[in-house]
């Protein structure tokens, strides 16, 4: 009868209406929680019967579905805290459960879109829900091997040892420096000019370049310069002999147009050669372990080595390199690097935290503290380097607020309401008129 199938469709209307405001609840409860994705709630007819006979119907009902919109962005907030985490644009951030933390497994893969990240015990970075940050490590030279992008297997837990100290090795020294103009006539009456340039060793030494420019007695305007490495050095004759890394005769130009600037670097016996193209020496200190490119100017440049008026000066000389330093900070960047810069002004990469991805966001399941993890209806996941491909970047001191508007929900909660009492109305219609057809045969 009509009258039964419109009982049915007043209770579906009831149980559907219910499932609506379960949503519109947790919505309002989330509003405030960082990552949260909200919920909606849409609503499909019910058809009894493929045709209906003219002058009756019998009501199908509606049944609920019910979506998180994962894809959906909140808002970008600022904080205080360097790793607050949040990612600007299309992406979730790779973490994993602490349990999982030491056996690793695609399946424990968990994906958030933001996350406040503090150092735990062990160093782990990690937030107070215990979800534990993932990401690749950086070599000592601080580069990201190539990594698999459609596994976990080469992603680690984030940890900052806050004790660990590092050394900053020069390999890198631009040589500006002025030699007297008078003291190479010629006539073999000028002195020899002498200069100490520092640099940093492997281990964080500090160690010094010395470098002497002496005129040559016969022929004007030709110096011979001569590098030591203090490294190799001892106070015996033949040690001295062997910390000469590089001995070169260095003739400037006297003419209108260039005066006082290199006319030709000669290496003599088997010192690194003189590399015109970028006015640059390569010389092996620290007994060959490391290798300092000595910028000493190109042929007619102003920058580097001059020999103009009477006075020796050292007017510019820069390098790369610090001492060893304690950690002080750690940052990250747009493209996901994760950097510690140390007191000494030391910056190094330490980690790369990629973006994950998949076709369908939307399909992902999702778990307790605003995270997620890869369905069959989601289809499988990659790992991106941040802001390349679909991906979004990743923003530090920042977190990603609720997806959730009050206003919206308050008003659906008016609505769902209306709706709810409607069909609690059909119900009771019903009830009433049962009531009348049993009266009937009295």
């Amino acid at each position: 009868m009509s009258i039964s199938s419109s009982l049915n469709a007043g209770v579906s209307g009831l149980s559907a209406n219910s499932t609506r405001l379960a949503t519109i609840a947790d919505n309002i409860a989330n509003s405030g929680t960082y990552g949260y994705k909200r919920m909606t709630t849409e609503f499909d007819s019910l058809v009894v019967g493929a045709s209906n006979k003219a002058g009756t119907y019998s009501a199908g009902g509606v049944t609920a579905t019910t979506t998180r919109l994962i894809g959906e962005n909140g808002p970008i907030v600022s904080t205080s805290n360097s790793m607050d985490l949040a990612v600007s644009g299309r992406g979730f951030l790779p973490v994993a459960e602490t349990v999982d933390m030491n056996n690793l497994t695609n399946d424990s893969l968990r994906m958030t879109s933001t996350g406040a990240f503090y150092t735990d015990a062990d160093g782990a970075l990690r937030t107070e829900s215990g979800l534990v940050l993932l990401g690749w490590p950086a070599n000592a030279d601080g580069t990201i091997s190539t990594q698999a992008r459609d596994t976990i297997t080469g992603l680690e837990p984030v940890v900052i040892n806050a004790n660990q100290t590092a050394g900053d090795p020069t390999t890198t020294m631009n040589l500006g420096v002025n030699l007297p103009a008078t003291s190479a006539d010629g006539t073999g009456n000028g002195d020899a000019e002498a200069l100490s340039v520092e640099y940093f060793g492997n281990l964080g030494t500090s160690e010094t370049l010395d470098i002497s420019f002496t005129p040559s007695p016969t022929a004007p305007n030709t110096w011979t310069m001569v590098i030591r490495d203090s490294a190799t050095a001892d106070n015996t004759a033949t040690a001295a002999d062997e910390s000469i890394l590089g001995e070169y005769t260095l003739v400037f130009d006297n003419t209108t147009q260039n005066g006082g600037t290199l006319a030709s670097v000669t290496a003599l016996g088997s010192s690194p050669a003189y590399d015109a193209s970028t006015g640059a020496l390569s010389l092996d200190v620290a007994e060959g372990l490391q290798t300092i490119s000595m910028t000493i100017g190109k042929i007619g440049d102003t920058n580097g080595l001059t020999q103009l008026s009477d006075s020796f000066s050292p007017t510019s000389i820069t390098k790369d390199g610090s001492p060893v330093g304690n950690l002080a900070s750690i940052e990250i960047d747009e493209n996901g690097f994760i950097k510690a810069t140390y007191d000494t002004g030391f910056i190094r990469t330490v980690y790369q935290v990629p973006l994950v991805d998949v076709s369908n966001q939307n399909g992902l399941i999702s778990l307790d503290s605003q995270t997620f993890k890869v369905s069959s209806t989601s289809g499988s996941f990659y790992l991106w380097d941040a802001g390349d491909g679909p991906t979004g970047t990743v923003a530090g001191y920042s977190r990603e607020s609720s997806t959730v508007d009050v206003a919206e929900e308050l008003t659906n909660l008016i609505q769902t309401q209306r709706a709810y009492s409607s069909n609690a109305k059909v119900i009771q219609t019903v009830d009433q008129m049962y009531e009348e057809t049993t009266n009937i045969k009295r």
